[in-house]
Parts: structure tokens; sequence; C-alpha cells
């Protein structure tokens, strides 16, 4: 895939660190051509991801609150000072408060409930909206991040289920109105990954150990598959397909039950 993004610019939101879902996507996007800027919130941030966007050849760092529209404003004017058009997005953030991702869903606090879903779904379309301009003459590809919690109980997910299940039908209603400018909104959906994020949910061992015994492939998602299925969908082998919740689990999802051994 050395050269399917080659030639391509894009913005990746949401690299935390090197376990990040996002950097395992930037990096095979690097690798496949792609030039890159990255987003991120707050100097702590800013500190951990400039050694990793160095090391893919990026100087374009812009902080970012997406709750703030001035701030994405600015975000969005810089890569336009930089660039005259965009390739691709990858919105990978979310937000929950990780105490009420333990427990019950009932308990959850109606000021958690805004935040999260603010930040995890209505940001995709924020970022859309300013990612279009860039985007409207030759088309482009956005992309987000979700998973299974979006549309099946999972222990512990709570909220961050409800936000998923909001940020899946947003992919899907902005496919449709920036399909006739060419374009792409897709979603990739992992299974459990040993991430910042994924840490926060409570028993996420458990998690990630059932599912690696249980997906019929007896593996959970790697980074590398996650940022593989990203450069397909970024790249013009991907021109066709937008609307999609792409899995990435390791087959997890078709189960209707565990394995018979761990039944």
């Amino acid at each position: 895939m050395s050269d399917l993004l080659k030639g391509k610019r894009g913005l990746v939101m949401g690299v935390a660190n090197e376990r990040s879902i996002a950097w395992g996507i930037a990096k095979a996007m690097a690798d496949a051509g792609a030039e890159l800027a990255f987003s991120y919130q707050g100097d702590a941030f800013g500190k951990r991801l400039a050694p990793l966007a160095e090391s893919v050849g990026s100087d374009l760092l812009v902080d970012v609150d997406v709750t703030d529209d001035a701030s994405l404003d600015a975000a969005f004017e810089a890569l336009a000072t930089r660039w005259d058009s965009l390739d691709f997005v990858v919105h990978a953030i979310a937000y929950s408060d990780k105490n009420e991702l333990t427990g019950r869903f009932l308990d959850t606090s109606r000021a958690n409930f805004k935040n999260s879903l603010d930040i995890s779904a209505y940001s995709l379309i924020e970022v859309a909206r300013r990612a279009h301009p860039m985007m409207k003459d030759n088309g482009g590809t956005i992309l987000t991040l979700t998973y299974q919690g979006s549309n099946r109980v999972t222990p512990f997910y709570n909220v961050m289920g409800v936000a998923k299940a909001a940020l899946e039908a947003t992919t899907r209603y902005l496919a449709n109105d920036l399909g006739p400018d060419g374009i792409r909104v897709n979603a990739i959906s992992p299974g459990p990954m040993k991430t910042l994020a994924g840490a926060a949910i409570g028993g996420a061992r458990k998690t990630f150990r059932q599912t690696e015994q249980n997906a019929p492939l007896r593996a959970n998602a790697t980074l590398e598959a996650v940022g593989g299925t990203a450069v397909y969908l970024a790249s013009d082998a991907g021109a066709c397909t937008t609307g999609e919740i792409i899995r990435v689990d390791g087959g997890y999802h078709v189960l209707g039950m565990p394995q018979p051994d761990n039944l």
C-alpha cells in the first residue's frame, strides 16, 4: 500500500500517544504516502504528539477544542493557510467521565450525557462543516471511529454506547448530505483495544480477553489492521464506499453467543 495515498493531504484528530488508534491510522496513512496534519487539545497532549508527528514528517499541528466554535474555526483557517485543499479527515475524538463508565447506565448524569454526546458525536458535524469547503471541489473522505457498544449492550460502556449510536447515525446522514460533492463519510468499528481511552472503561481487561477468546479469528484488532482499513477508505479504492460502519474486530460482531469451550 506504499503509494495508495500519494499526493493526498489529511488531518488526523485525536492522537493521544503511540498506542492510540488514531496513531495507528496516521502511521499507516503516512506509510501509504499521505501528507499529514494533526490536531491536539492542550499543551500536555501537544508535547506528546510533537515527536510522533515529526516521525512521519509533519510539522503542522493545531490546538483544537471541539466544543469551542472559535477554536475549530482557527484550526481550519490555519490549515487553509498551508494547504489549498484537504483530501481526508480522521475524527478519533470521544470523551465521557470515566466515573460513569462503571456501574449502571441508569445512573448517567444529565451533565455527562450532554458532554459525552457533544464531544463524541456532535463534534463530527462541526468538523465536517469546516472540512467541506476544502474538499468540495475534488471530493474527499471523512472517517470516524465507533464501537459495537452502539448497538449491543456492553458492560460499563454506558453513555458511550448511546454516543456511538448517535455518531453512527451522524455518519449516515453526513454521507447523504456530502455525497453530491464527492465526499465520503464512513466509520471504522474495531473491537476492544489496549488504548488510553479504552482503559477508562470498567472491566476493560476482561472485555479484551473475552473477545480475543471468542472472535472467529481468535484475535482482537491491531493498530495495523485498523490503519490499513483507513488507508483503503481514504484511497481511490474506496471511491464507492460511503455511509458504512466497517467492522475490524476479528469477526466478533457475527456471534450470537461465546464459543462452545467458553460457555
